[in-house]
């Protein structure tokens, strides 16, 4: 049995050669290459890494598939796992392919096309916003002429919040339309508008195992998600158990994965607006596990990491969660992303506020920071616990001011 791992991101936060300890096969890894230089790792090798190679542009370049392709023949792969958003829908293709069993293209596709996530939405009659595929300049002005302004615009399978504007004047929008090209080089629309929706944002977060919700538990951002240049901390914290708004959400995200579907073995991450008249309007939704510092709060919440214990069941290999249950205790996110300057201190980890259990910084002392790029381009990182919702804001308000104190950098 040998697995090809499609991975982007920082491999000491993905330990696949203990997630499959027990597997007994090899595993071939393809990583990217601007990933591994940016968290400052290197392949692995060894044992059970029969083959580890990397490439640039990872993201979206088409030799990725088909490098991905050359490995699963030269090294007679079994299984395929795909933990990120830009390699759900390459892996799926690849599987359908192969005869390899996982996640298929179909409902890949919806996961990741927010054009068709949308339209599975509004057949299943799950709110969204009012949308449309940009295939020229004229559909956009066609569209805020029959909605208004503000106006969202965001590539039609994009990640990270790149690319998505927010655009509030007719300025705005004609600087827009003179940068941005409505279709790809195949001609098909790569864009989407979409109303404004005045609310504030949640996500629902868990994993399906052996074809059925194992966890499922939604937060809140206290921040705007696209607004990934602001310098505040920002602040993502699990509703508490006996908020009425959680249980609406818990029904909300049970509905979009029954219309959504899915393999037998997933992790999923939903955006969900809670608007100012008390309505639930899907945003978007993955089939991986939310970004950040959501796995570190997951795990908090129920004990395991929701990116692992999918990898292990789609290899036969034990996850057991037991009865699906409530968090015992809850847990947020505290983060901060980059902002230009030389960094030059941070506070002593050595006098870390109370509940803090985890954290992370992304540039050291000395070193000049670049301004974030995009939502996860972060300087430092936390994840807090506590009994409740009220008493885990109140240590990660406690952080965000140890951390501010503490920072010097421009």
């Amino acid at each position: 049995m040998t697995v090809l791992v499609l991975h982007r991101g920082s491999l000491r936060a993905n330990p696949y050669e203990r997630w499959l300890a027990d597997h007994g096969g090899k595993i071939v890894l393809l990583g990217s290459a601007e990933q591994l230089a940016l968290f400052g790792e290197e392949l692995p090798t060894g044992a059970p890494y029969l083959h580890a190679e990397a490439v640039a542009d990872y993201d979206t370049g088409a030799h990725v598939e088909r490098r991905a392709a050359e490995l699963i023949e030269e090294f007679g792969v079994t299984d395929v796992v795909a933990c990120q958003e830009f390699d759900i829908e390459r892996a799926a293709r690849l599987r359908e392919r192969y005869g390899l069993p996982g996640q298929r293209p179909d409902s890949a596709l919806v996961y990741r096309d927010k054009w068709a996530m949308k339209r599975a939405a509004v057949r299943a009659g799950i709110q969204v916003a009012h949308h449309a595929l940009l295939r020229s300049a004229a559909d956009l002005d066609s569209f805020v002429d029959r909605h208004g302004l503000p106006v969202v615009v965001k590539p039609r399978r994009g990640a990270l919040s790149v690319g998505v504007s927010v655009l509030r004047t007719r300025e705005e929008l004609d600087d827009w339309l003179r940068t941005a090209g409505p279709t790809g080089p195949d001609g098909e629309p790569v864009w989407l508008a979409e109303t404004f929706v005045e609310g504030s944002m949640c996500h629902i977060d868990g994993t399906v195992l052996d074809g059925r919700i194992a966890t499922l538990w939604p937060s809140r951002y206290l921040y705007a998600l696209a607004d990934f240049r602001d310098r505040g901390g920002r602040v993502d914290i699990a509703l508490d158990t006996a908020d009425p708004l959680a249980r609406r959400l818990v029904a909300f995200g049970e509905r979009i994965l029954e219309a959504f579907g899915g393999p037998d073995h997933f992790a999923f991450h939903i955006e969900v607006f809670h608007t100012t008249d008390d309505r639930l309007v899907l945003c978007e939704a993955a089939s991986r596990a939310g970004g950040a510092g959501v796995r570190d709060v997951q795990r908090v919440l129920f004990g395991f990491d929701p990116m692992e214990y999918p990898v292990r069941r789609q290899l036969g290999l034990p996850a057991g969660t037991g009865e699906r249950r409530d968090p015992e205790r809850l847990a947020g996110q505290l983060l901060f992303t980059k902002r230009p300057g030389v960094l030059r201190s941070l506070p002593d980890p050595a006098t870390l506020p109370e509940g803090v259990v985890k954290y992370t910084t992304y540039a050291e002392v000395g070193e000049t920071v670049p301004d974030a790029s995009h939502s996860g381009d972060f300087l430092a990182a936390f994840v807090i616990a506590g009994a409740d919702r009220a008493e885990t804001e109140a240590r990660i308000r406690a952080t965000e001011s140890w951390f501010r104190a503490g920072l010097d950098i421009g």
